[in-house]
């Protein structure tokens, strides 16, 4: 809609996690980084987490762009935690293709063991991404460790990738999951983006979007930094507000967004509700 005024060949600021919209800012190459060095080390476990709205699906989806043009990687990828320990395996195994009509939880586990030490007898590369981890019951948590148990005596057959909230930092660090914890060599957090941080994110979003940011800058600085206090850094919310903007200026016939587009957005977004209850845990 807004496209054609603002000389844009796409939406730079669609929510759906679309890698080629990727702004590696320094945390995310860091826990991009790690994940692909754990899958290809083999290094068993690797744990991501953070706050709702950091970016944690898109990085998944730039780790799956890089492992599907490696050969040598099979993955099974969990997006609906909230399953049982059964359900759970279940799930797994069929995901890596092998059926699992019938069969009993003895049989799917031998049946998935003889998968893995089949790849990892020649040298391939089993992943296991496990998105909304933080959802994960205990006991489905303590079957990923057995889970871990299938490995040779200088390698891990599986890879178990676990993206969730600080909920799971928090479950993982409990008495009962104490085992799982001691497995985890790799662990990164994804936090807000700082005010430059956030500059660089909104222009190299429209940069990706096609827009000369040179002879047309589409955001002042001082809506961009509104966006900032607003979104606190979420790249997610960041998203909401500046395509929202967009459309506003579009419909204002504006050839900026400035600070005041979103001032009241903020209001029918009711952002400021949000910045005040930020503002108010901070003085407490």
């Amino acid at each position: 809609m807004y496209n054609a005024y603002f000389n844009l060949k796409r939406n730079p600021f669609d929510l759906t996690p679309d890698p080629s919209c990727f702004v590696p800012t320094p945390q995310h190459n860091e826990a991009l980084a790690a994940l692909y060095y754990g899958v290809r080390r083999h290094k068993g476990f690797v744990v991501v987490t953070g706050e709702v709205g950091t970016g944690k699906t898109l990085l998944l989806r730039c780790l799956l762009r890089l492992l599907e043009n490696s050969k040598d990687i099979a993955y099974a990828y969990l997006f609906n935690s909230i399953l049982t320990p059964s359900e759970f395996l279940q799930y797994v195994v069929s995901d890596f293709g092998i059926p699992v009509s019938g069969k009993n939880k003895c049989d799917l586990l031998l049946d998935l063991s003889k998968f893995l030490t089949t790849r990892g007898s020649k040298r391939l590369t089993t992943v296991l991404i496990v998105d909304e981890a933080h959802d994960l019951p205990v006991d489905t948590l303590e079957e990923l460790r057995l889970l871990s148990n299938l490995e040779t005596t200088d390698d891990k057959l599986i890879q178990i990738i676990l993206m969730g909230q600080p909920e799971l930092d928090k479950k993982l660090d409990s008495v009962e999951l104490r085992q799982l914890k001691q497995r985890i060599p790799l662990r990164t957090q994804l936090g807000a983006l700082t005010g430059k941080q956030t500059q660089e994110y909104i222009e190299q979003r429209l940069r990706i979007a096609g827009a000369d940011l040179v002879s047309r800058p589409l955001f002042s600085p001082q809506a961009i930094a509104a966006v900032h206090s607003y979104s606190r850094g979420l790249p997610r919310l960041i998203n909401v507000i500046c395509e929202n903007a967009l459309i506003s200026a579009y419909a204002r016939q504006l050839p900026t967004v400035n600070e005041q587009v979103i001032e009241d957005l903020a209001t029918e977004l009711r952002l400021d509700s949000l910045r005040l209850l930020q503002q108010s845990v901070q003085v407490e």
